[in-house]
C-alpha cells in the first residue's frame, strides 16, 4: 500500500485490522476520534470486515498516532512487534538516520534504533509492510537488517560481526602502515626530495582503499539530505586530501603570491588511521558489553539424548526437541528445555538462572529448567516447553528487550545527536570564512586547517554511546546476579525509590504452608507412621505439609479412612480409632488433652500458626503447627532497605494477628491486613500521590494491578506468570535480598550514564572552540587535525571503557 503515488500523485487509503469494535455505537465514537487525529481527510470502520479506512490529507504520515487512539479506546491492533539485527550502523546519527528510515515506511506503528546493541525493533502492519520492505530501505542509505532469524541467528550474526571486525581489523592495520611514512615525512623531512609525490602515493590507499567507507557512507547520506559522522570523517579528510593534491601538482599558485604550498596528506591519513583504530577498539568493546546474553545463549547444548518409544537412546539437535519427548540427562550435562522429570533424581546447578550457588535437588514431578547443570546423578524429564517457550529463552529475549529499550534521558540524546552533524558543520564554515576575513596573509591556510579540525574532533558516536553501553552492561549485570530487567526505564527509576510495597505470601513468605513445630507426648516411630498414612490420604492442603515433614515414614494399611469437611479426619490401625484434626474434633470425641500440650497450643496459636491435632480413641499423642514460614532472607532484606532510607510496607489479604505475626519477624513497621487485591493498587497510589516513588513486590494474579500501578514493578520468578508479565524487573530466585541489590545496580548504571554524558559533552564543548582556533589570538595555539583524530577515537573508546568498569564493581 502507498500512501501517495508519485506518479499519478493519488492518495490511497490506509486499512487498520481493528478487533473488539462489535456494535455501531462503538464503531461511531471511533470513526469521531479518528477524524481528530491531525491529518485526516476521511475515515471509516467497517464492523464486517473488523477495520478501520483512514485517507491521508497530502500523504502525511498518520498511522502511528491513528493507531494510538484505536488502542486508547480499547480497542486492539493486531500488529506485529519484532526485533531485528542491523548492520553498517557507525555511529550515533546513523541509529537515528537509520530509525527514520524505517519509520516513514507504510505500515509501521514504531520504530527504535539502538546503536549500542545493533538492533532495530519494530511494530509493523504485516497486512500493509513486510520485513523485506523495511531492509530495501535501509539498504538504500547503506545500512541493512537480518529478515529471518532462525535457530542459529545468534551464530550468523556473530560470524558476521567476526567478519565485519576482521575487515574493520585488516583496515586499520593497513592504514597505520601507510600512515607512518607520511606522518615520518610530514614531520620530520619536509625537505627531502620528491617529499610531497612520496606522501601522495602512500596517502591514496588511505582514503581511497583502507577509508573508502566513510566516503561511500557520507554519499548515501547525502542522497537522502542527511548526514552523520562519516559525511564529518569524509569532508574533513577529503578536503585535506584534495587540497594536497592541488598544491602538489600546482605550487605555483601559491608562491606566485609569495606562499608556502602547504600540504596536509599527513593529517588526512592519520585520521583515518586513528578513526579506524578507535573504531576498532570500540568495536571490540562492544562486543564485551554483550557478553551477558552470549553466556545465557551458551547455557543451552546443542545436541540432546531422547528415549524413543521402543526403548532406544537417540541423540538429536536441540531444536528438534518436541513437547513429551524424554529427555535423559546425564551426570555433568546441561539440560536442553524446561520439563518435569518422571525418574530418577539429581542434584542440579540453577545458579545461571536464580543467582544462587548451592545445588537443588531435583525428584519426581519436580520441575527442570534448560540451561541449568545436572550435577552427579541421572535422571529422566518429559519436556514442557521447547524453543521460545523455555524459561531460559524468555529470559534471554528479556534480557534483548531490555538492552535494545532506550532509558527517557537517551530520547533527549537522541535529539541532539539528530541536530549535532549539521551543527558542527556550520560551526566549520563559520570557522573557515572567520580566519578567511580576519586571517591576513596564511587566513586561508589557517581557516582550512581549523575546518578540517572541527569536522575531525566533532563527535556524536560518545554521546550515542553513553547511555546505551551502560544500560547493556547493568541489564547483562542483573541477569547474571538472577535480576532480570525489562527496560531500561525501570532501570533508571530503581535509584530513585522511597518506599517499597511487599505482598505477604510467596514473597515476604514461601508461599506453601510448613510444619515449623512438632510436640509428642510420647514419641515412638508406629504412631509416626499411622499419622503419616491418615495425611497421606487425606485431601486438606495442610496434609501435604505433614507429609513432607517425614519424608522417611513408609504409608502402612488404614482401615475405615474418613475425611470430616471442617474438622479432619479419621482412620482405624490395628483395631484402634485415631483423629487428626483441629480441637473441636477431639473434644467431640471426649478425648483428654494434657496442660502441657495445651500450653504450647496456644502459644503457637498466638504466632499465627495453625494447630494440628493427633489422638487416639483416648488421648491426645502429639500436637503439629503448621504456618505459610517467613523466608529466611526476607528479614535481612528489609533491615537492607530500611537502612538505606527506604520505607518498608506489607499488604496482605490474610487476617490482622497473622499479618502482624509476620511483620514483626520480618521487622517491617508498616502493615495492613485484610486488603482486596483492588485496595493493593489504591495503596501505592496514595504514596505516589504524597510524592513518593514507589516500588511494588509481589508474585500473584492478584498483585498485578497494583504492579502496574507503582513506579518500579518487582515479580517473584517462583509467582504467577501474569505477575511477571506486567513487572518490570523479576526477582528468579524469589530473594527479597535482591531488592537491595537491584536498587544498588540502579544507581551505578546511572552514575556511569552521567559520567559518560558529562565526558561527552565537555569533550565536545571544550574540543571543537578550540579546533576552531579560539586559542590562536591569545597564545597561538592552533590544534593539529592529526591530535584531533586521536582525541575523536579516544572519546569513544572512553566511554565504552567507563560503561564496562561496571561489570567490576560489587
Amino acid at each position: 500500500m502507498q500512501l501517495q503515488d508519485m506518479e499519478n500523485n493519488k492518495i490511497h487509503p490506509i486499512y487498520i485490522p481493528v478487533e473488539g469494535v462489535d456494535n455501531e455505537h462503538n464503531a461511531h465514537i471511533l470513526e469521531e476520534k479518528l477524524g481528530k487525529v491531525k491529518g485526516v481527510a476521511s475515515q471509516r470502520v467497517e464492523i464486517n470486515n473488523r477495520r478501520a479506512v483512514i485517507e491521508p490529507a497530502n500523504g502525511l504520515t498518520i498511522l502511528p498516532e491513528a493507531v494510538n487512539v484505536i488502542r486508547s479506546l480499547g480497542y486492539e491492533v493486531p500488529a506485529i512487534k519484532k526485533t531485528f539485527p542491523v548492520l553498517h550502523l557507525s555511529c550515533a546519527s546513523c541509529a537515528v538516520s537509520a530509525q527514520s528510515m524505517v519509520q516513514a515506511k507504510e505500515g509501521v506503528i514504531d520504530a527504535s534504533v539502538n546503536f549500542g546493541t545493533s538492533s532495530l525493533t519494530v511494530e509493523y502492519l504485516p497486512n500493509v509492510v513486510r520485513p523485506e520492505d523495511m531492509q530495501e530501505a535501509l539498504q538504500s542509505v547503506g545500512y541493512d537488517i537480518i529478515v529471518e532469524p532462525g535457530a542459529d541467528t545468534a551464530d550468523t550474526l556473530e560470524d558476521i560481526r567476526a567478519k565485519k571486525y576482521r575487515k574493520l581489523k585488516r583496515h586499520t592495520i593497513g592504514a597505520v602502515l601507510f600512515s607512518l611514512p607520511v606522518f615520518i615525512i610530514g614531520m620530520f623531512f619536509m625537505n627531502m626530495p620528491f617529499a610531497n609525490e612520496i606522501m601522495w602515493i602512500f596517502t591514496t590507499p588511505v582514503i581511497l582503499l583502507f577509508g573508502r567507507d566513510f566516503y561511500i557512507n557520507a554519499w548515501k547520506q547525502a542522497k537522502h539530505r542527511t548526514a552523520n559522522m562519516d559525511t564529518l570523517v569524509a569532508l574533513s579528510t577529503g578536503v585535506a586530501y584534495i587540497f594536497s593534491v592541488s598544491n602538489t601538482l600546482y605550487p605555483q599558485f601559491w608562491h606566485s603570491r609569495g606562499l608556502h604550498a602547504h600540504v596536509y596528506f599527513e593529517a588526512a591519513a592519520v585520521i583515518i588511521a586513528f578513526i579506524l583504530l578507535g573504531k576498532m577498539l570500540e568495536e571490540k568493546a562492544k562486543g564485551n558489553t554483550s557478553n551477558a546474553i552470549k553466556k545465557l545463549m551458551g547455557l543451552q547444548p546443542r545436541n540432546v539424548t531422547v528415549l524413543m518409544q521402543d526403548g532406544q537412546q537417540m541423540q538429536i539437535p536441540v531444536e528438534k526437541i518436541q513437547k513429551d519427548d524424554v529427555v535423559i540427562v546425564k551426570p555433568g550435562e546441561k539440560i536442553a528445555v524446561d520439563g518435569l522429570l518422571t525418574e530418577g533424581s539429581s542434584y542440579v546447578d540453577e545458579s545461571m538462572l536464580t543467582g544462587e550457588p548451592v545445588p537443588v535437588l531435583k525428584t519426581e514431578k519436580e520441575k527442570v529448567y534448560a540451561g541449568t547443570i545436572n550435577q552427579k546423578g541421572s535422571f529422566l524429564f518429559r519436556a514442557e516447553k521447547v524453543g521460545a517457550e523455555t524459561m531460559l529463552a524468555q529470559i534471554i529475549k528479556m534480557v534483548q528487550d531490555a538492552q535494545g529499550s532506550k532509558a527517557p534521558v537517551q530520547k533527549l540524546v537522541d535529539k541532539i545527536a539528530g541536530i549535532f552533524v549539521p551543527v558542527v558543520i556550520t560551526i566549520a564554515l563559520v570557522a573557515f570564512t572567520v580566519w578567511v576575513i580576519f586571517g591576513g596573509e596564511s587566513g586561508f591556510t589557517q581557516g582550512l586547517l581549523a575546518l578540517i579540525t572541527v569536522l575531525v574532533i566533532a563527535c556524536p558516536c560518545a554521546l550515542g554511546l553513553a547511555t546505551p553501553t551502560a544500560i547493556m552492561v547493568g541489564v547483562g549485570k542483573g541477569a547474571e546476579n538472577g535480576i532480570l530487567i525489562k527496560d531500561a526505564e525501570s532501570l533508571e527509576l530503581a535509584k530513585d525509590i522511597d518506599a517499597v510495597v511487599l505482598d505477604k505470601t510467596g514473597t515476604i513468605t514461601e508461599g506453601k504452608p510448613v510444619v515449623t513445630d512438632v510436640f509428642w507426648l510420647s514419641e515412638d516411630k508406629r504412631s509416626k507412621e499411622i499419622l503419616f498414612s491418615i495425611e497421606k490420604k487425606s485431601e486438606h492442603p495442610l496434609a501435604e505439609a505433614v507429609v513432607n515433614y517425614y519424608p522417611e515414614l513408609r504409608e502402612m494399611p488404614l482401615a475405615n479412612f474418613e475425611s470430616l469437611t471442617g474438622k479432619g479426619a479419621t482412620a482405624e490401625a490395628d483395631g484402634q480409632s485415631y483423629f487428626i484434626g483441629n480441637k473441636k474434633l477431639l473434644n467431640e470425641n471426649n478425648i483428654t488433652v494434657p496442660e502441657s500440650m495445651l500450653k504450647n497450643a496456644d502459644a503457637w496459636s498466638n504466632e499465627s500458626k495453625t494447630v494440628i491435632w493427633f489422638a487416639d480413641s483416648k488421648n491426645a499423642l502429639a500436637i503439629i503447627a503448621i504456618a505459610d514460614k517467613i523466608k529466611d532472607t526476607s528479614a535481612e532484606a528489609v533491615r537492607k532497605l530500611q537502612k538505606s532510607g527506604i520505607e518498608v510496607y506489607m499488604l496482605t489479604g490474610d487476617n490482622e494477628s497473622t499479618a502482624k505475626a509476620i511483620a514483626e519477624k520480618a521487622g517491617i513497621n508498616n502493615f495492613k491486613a485484610e486488603v482486596l487485591p483492588a485496595e493493593k493498587a489504591e495503596f501505592v497510589k496514595e504514596l505516589q500521590s504524597k510524592g513518593r516513588k514507589v516500588a511494588m513486590v509481589g508474585d500473584g494474579i492478584n498483585d498485578s494491578t497494583a504492579l502496574a500501578q507503582a513506579d518500579v514493578s518487582i515479580a517473584m520468578g517462583k509467582g504467577s506468570d501474569i505477575a511477571m508479565d506486567v513487572a518490570k524487573m523479576t526477582i528468579v530466585s524469589s530473594d527479597l535480598n535482591k531488592i537491595p541489590m537491584a536498587i544498588k545496580l540502579s544507581k551505578q548504571t546511572v552514575k556511569t550514564i552521567r559520567e559518560n554524558l558529562f565526558w561527552a559533552f565537555i569533550y565536545n564543548l571544550i574540543g571543537i572552540p578550540i579546533a576552531a582556533g579560539i586559542l590562536y589570538p591569545i597564545n597561538g595555539f592552533m590544534l593539529n587535525p592529526m591530535i584531533a583524530g586521536a582525541a575523536m577515537a579516544l572519546s569513544s573508546v572512553s566511554v565504552v571503557s567507563n560503561s564496562l568498569r561496571l561489570k567490576w564493581k560489587k
